[in-house]
This record gives structure tokens, C-alpha cells and sequence, in this order.
């Protein structure tokens, strides 16, 4: 990984941080308003987003990885 890469790595661990962290708020609170069966699909729904974030923030990583190999 060089020198130009470091940035990236940086400011994308960041976004996911972040995205991560609004999930989860919103899912406590969406959570926290509702009680018995519902509460239990926010709970996987939050679960199921957290993933896609971790998912989409990666797949972005891996893509800007091989645009700059195969640029220089």
C-alpha cells in the first residue's frame, strides 16, 4: 500500500465509523419506541444494516485498490 493509498484507508475507516454509529443510534431508538415482536425486527433490521454498511464500505475499499493497480 503506498503513500496515496494511506488517505483513502483513513477517511474510509471513518465513514464506516460513523455510518456505523448512526445505525446504531437509530436502531436503539427505533428499538427503544416499540416493544414485543416489532422490537425484535428492528433489532435484526439494525443487525442487517450494520452489515451492508461494513459490506459496501469494503467492496468501495477493494474497488479504489484495483482502480489505482491498474492505473500505475
Amino acid at each position: 500500500m503506498g503513500d496515496s493509498q494511506g488517505p483513502w484507508l483513513v477517511s474510509r475507516i471513518l465513514v464506516t465509523w460513523v455510518e456505523l454509529v448512526v445505525v446504531g443510534f437509530g436502531g436503539t431508538a427505533l428499538g427503544g419506541a416499540v416493544s414485543g415482536p416489532p422490537e425484535l425486527i428492528v433489532y435484526f433490521a439494525t443487525v442487517l444494516v450494520s452489515v451492508a454498511v461494513l459490506l459496501y464500505n469494503v467492496d468501495q475499499l477493494i474497488q479504489q485498490r484495483l482502480a489505482a493497480d491498474t492505473a500505475g
